[in-house]
């Protein structure tokens, strides 16, 4: 069984005892969530597809604690002009254990 939810604007396909990466939640680590945004369930054989969401369907997560990315480096350069520019991101993520997919 597996489902597609949304969480932070992008899309994760998800299944029971997996873990996942999702933008920053505010949740405390241990603290239990429930993604509701689901957009696809499915059963083994059976598909159910939301328009645009499944209703009454849920993903129970725990949270596993809260971190940031390997840092990424954003380099803007224009050649002959003596123009650089360098800076650094690291993006917040909160790590997820799905517990539970229901319908």
């Amino acid at each position: 069984m597996y489902a597609v939810i949304e969480s932070g604007g992008k899309q994760y396909r998800v299944e029971e005892g997996a873990t996942l990466r999702v933008e920053l939640l505010e949740a405390t680590p241990g603290a239990e969530v429930t993604l509701d945004r689901v957009l696809l369930v499915s059963d083994g054989d059976k598909v159910t597809v939301g328009a645009p969401l499944v209703k009454g369907a849920a993903v129970r997560a725990t949270v596993l604690g809260h971190d940031r990315a390997k840092k990424i480096i954003v380099f803007k350069y224009k050649a002959k002009a003596h123009y650089r520019r360098k800076q650094g991101h690291r993006q917040h993520f909160t790590a997820l254990r799905i517990d539970k997919i229901t319908l």
